[in-house]
């Protein structure tokens, strides 16, 4: 399903897409690694790890503390 989107002009007369809808926190799927870049921090191994864990216990709530 393609997602809709919105042309609007940039400050140099360009046009620019973006989505009609914006969404945040766990609304959407998101990986380990998304998690662990939503924090701020470097992907590592380590990181990653924790990232499934804390995924596995909390659900969505574990992304939606980092994204409003």
């Amino acid at each position: 399903m393609k997602e809709k989107t919105t042309k609007e002009k940039t400050e140099d007369g360009s046009t620019a897409s973006r989505p009609r809808r914006l969404y945040t926190g766990g609304e959407r799927p998101f990986d380990p690694e998304d998690l662990v870049m939503a924090s701020g921090r470097d992907v590592t191994p380590k990181r990653v790890e924790r990232a499934k864990r804390l995924i596995e216990e909390k659900g969505p709530a574990a992304v939606e503390r980092y994204l409003p």
